[in-house]
């Protein structure tokens, strides 16, 4: 029995050992395969904390409550208790082995007990948790929907084996040794200490031989699986996650959320100006992503926490983040053999290596190499373009990833080629380019159209709103109001423009608008993936805030709309453009903290409010309106099911705004179906975008007859307007005498 446990453990290890280092060798190509990237590798110090906190803390994985703490103790136990398997080995030659120094030590054996036991316990919640949702039960409606499930519970079932052999080697040492009473050693394996009792010492022996063999046999053949299948994110990810992690996006931990990367080539940014020959402009092959790029899509565990919060996916579209990364994965490692080969396409389509160079890599390589990155399933395309084209950029993938994929950024960089080079988009997005090209803003309206709520505000309450540089000296100027496109031009959110202008003026601040000077910011375009023309924009709004803030003590400018507000603050540093930019909002809870603002007349109703993404995920900004809404006598609030960090988009990001929803439900829709669950009698934001494809929704849900005639959509500075305005006092009637 020993020697039969001895050959097969070591013959397992040696032959698991040798193939998970050669497939970790062959992930480190395949990512090498990816362009360079040298923005990575700041604050080493402050990467290797963010590892630390996030693993250590589990800080995404526990907003999920028990799949958080299940995990935590998962990954912890596979990690703290490998000495378990070096005493496994130890057994397989002498089954009273302990190991040196520890083996006998209390701490260590009660640490063992509570891990082992409390990993066992996780992995069967975490196993429970999957069959409870499998997709042949909830569909699409499961996280696990296109997940590869046969890898999925390998790994679990390993786990689980791994747990049990654990501590039921625990509970034969302690017969071995002859304990017949509870012992702290064995904390929580003494009953199968106890159900041995009376078995013969000969039999213990060949007992431990057993299990020592099955807890090595089961890792090994699990470092064998692994091995053979390199881009197996579910098992690989315990050891990539890590690098994943320090090496994300921002260097100070953050989420790859706010603003988007500049374009690169060859890992340098573009210079617009003077673009080098061989710049190439966007992802239009898998190699073309950085190596950072290849190795999110490894790092991959399929865990479908970004499909759940998704809302292409939640409204019946087929973007699925999880799915689309695992496609570029897939897609990846297939093309590795081409391209580690010295295989890959110029701009114009020829092949870089020659027939000597390939002549070994497999056909199925070969043709992976032929496929069009972006194409239909016809075409053999490995992400379809309605896939692409379905993304809102809304941040929940990124927000809820536990090992930092960046997927907008991904989707961006794929956009950018389909619209930069190929043309290739939706046609209405079209009509908004060409009016951002030749009349500054996505309606097409006339530059002077801009300031017709400035005329209508002082016809409606005499009050004047100042041009900076024409009507106010820049340095009398306390905040620069950067009204947007949206703000100036559209109805409906006209009004919130004029609230705050008008709650600004009660306020006492002093305040100024660009007017005509002010452009779109080209977070429209950018998402959208025409890189050229966000450029073209953004250099042109910068050197006016440059020239109109010149003299102001503080460049400091407020917006309504939180993709100004976002743009501004995240990505003109990229054009050199530096301010202080703070959102309506945060001005206006500020003012009524300093008492500026005196909310005194009640909104009488119940209200519920829309996180927009770009305030709310991007930003980090969740307080400020629901404080403002606090003050408001009357309101009563209630949360929508998803808010906050789990907020559900109201469908216009990413530029989708521009583009028509022609695939399963509307998700403007399902987000008003959220908060008419509540009947609610307000529905308030603090977003422009989110104001319009609100009210849309309302309104058709009232003509339906499914919301209540008086439900109402607005922005947080109109509620506030309402109530800090004096109601007019009715003379009271004189008393006539008799």
């Amino acid at each position: 029995m020993q020697l039969a446990a001895i050959v097969i453990s070591l013959v397992t290890t040696v032959i698991g050992t040798a193939l998970a280092a050669r497939a970790a060798a062959y992930i480190y190509k395949v990512v090498r395969t990816g362009q360079s990237d040298g923005t990575r590798f700041g604050q080493p110090a402050q990467r290797v904390k963010t590892v630390a906190t996030e693993f250590l803390g589990h800080t995404r994985m526990n907003r999920w409550g028990v799949v958080g703490v299940a995990h935590w103790f998962v990954a912890v136990g596979f990690f703290s208790l490998v000495l378990t398997l070096v005493n496994a080995f130890g057994q397989l030659f002498d089954a009273e082995f302990v190991l040196p120094v520890i083996g006998h030590w209390l701490p260590w054996n009660i640490f063992v007990e509570l891990i082992g036991t409390l990993t066992t316990l996780g992995i069967l919640a975490l196993i429970v948790i999957r069959l409870l949702s499998l997709p042949s039960r909830a569909g699409r409606k499961s996280r696990f929907a296109g997940s590869i499930a046969w890898q999925a519970f390998y790994v679990e079932y390993t786990i689980l084996g791994i747990g049990l052999c654990i501590m039921m080697l625990r509970g034969l040492e302690g017969a071995l040794e002859g304990v017949d009473s509870y012992d702290p050693t064995y904390l929580i394996s003494y009953p199968i200490t106890a159900a041995f009792d009376g078995v013969a010492h000969g039999t213990l022996v060949n007992l431990v031989y057993v299990f020592a063999m099955l807890k090595i046999c089961i890792s090994f053949a699990w470092a064998i699986t692994i091995g053979i299948n390199p881009s197996m994110g579910v098992a690989w990810h315990r050891f990539l996650a890590f690098f994943n992690i320090y090496f994300k996006r921002e260097e100070d931990g953050g989420t790859a959320l706010g603003a988007l990367r500049p374009m690169t080539s060859g890992g340098e940014p573009i210079d617009f100006e003077d673009p080098a020959d061989d710049a190439v402009f966007g992802v239009s092959q898998v190699e073309h992503f950085s190596w950072k790029g290849i190795l999110d899509f490894s790092t991959c565990t399929e865990c479908g926490r970004c499909q759940s919060q998704c809302p292409a996916w939640n409204t019946g579209k087929p973007l699925s983040p999880k799915l689309l990364i695992m496609s570029l994965r897939e897609h990846a490692f297939a093309k590795a053999p081409y391209l580690l080969a010295g295989g890959g396409k110029s701009m114009e389509g020829e092949e870089k290596a020659t027939a000597e160079q390939l002549k070994d890599v497999p056909a199925a390589a070969l043709a992976e190499a032929e496929r069009p990155l972006v194409g239909t399933a016809e075409e053999g395309g490995v992400i379809d373009p309605d896939v692409l084209w379905s993304c809102t950029t809304c941040g929940a993938c990124v927000e809820q990833c536990p090992v930092d994929i960046e997927h907008i950024d991904h989707i961006v960089d794929m956009r950018r080629y389909q619209v930069m080079i190929e043309s290739s988009f939706p046609t209405e997005a079209g009509t908004m380019l060409k009016n951002l090209e030749n009349k500054g803003n996505p309606w097409g309206m006339a530059t002077k159209a801009r300031l017709d709520w400035v005329k209508e505000l002082k016809k409606e309450t005499g009050i004047e709103v100042p041009v900076i540089g024409q009507d106010i000296d820049p340095a009398e100027v306390e905040y620069l109001y950067w009204v947007g496109c949206a703000g100036a031009l559209e109805d409906r959110a006209k009004k919130t423009t004029k609230a705050f202008a008008e709650l600004l003026h009660t306020a006492g601040v002093k305040f100024a608008i660009l007017g005509k000077e002010e452009s779109c910011t080209g977070d429209s375009a950018r998402r959208l993936g025409n890189e050229f023309l966000f450029q073209m924009l953004g250099a042109q709004n910068v050197e006016t805030l440059n020239a109109a803030l010149e003299d102001a003590p503080v460049k400091r400018i407020v917006a309504t709309c939180p993709h100004c507000f976002n743009t501004i603050a995240n990505e003109y540093p990229q054009l050199g453009g530096h301010f202080e930019v703070i959102h309506h909002t945060q001005l206006l809870q500020h003012l009524i903290d300093e008492g500026k603002l005196i909310p005194v007349n009640p909104v009488e109703g119940l209200i519920t409010y829309h996180d927009p993404c770009y305030l709310g995920r991007h930003n980090k900004v969740y307080s400020p309106p629901r404080e403002i809404m606090d003050k408001v006598p009357g309101l009563r609030q209630q949360e929508m099911h998803r808010h906050k960090e789990r907020g559900f988009c109201c469908g216009a990001g990413g530029a989708r705004m521009w583009m028509e929803e022609r695939i399963g439900k509307r998700i403007n829709t399902e987000r008003v179906d959220e908060a008419l669950s509540l009947n609610p009698d307000i529905v308030s934001t603090a977003c422009p975008f989110c104001l319009v494809m609100l009210s849309d929704s309302v309104n058709g849900k009232k003509n339906e007859g499914a919301a209540k005639e008086h439900l109402k959509v607005v922005d947080v500075a109109q509620l506030l307007l309402d109530s800090v305005k004096a109601t007019p006092v009715e003379p009271e009637p004189e008393t006539v005498q008799a």
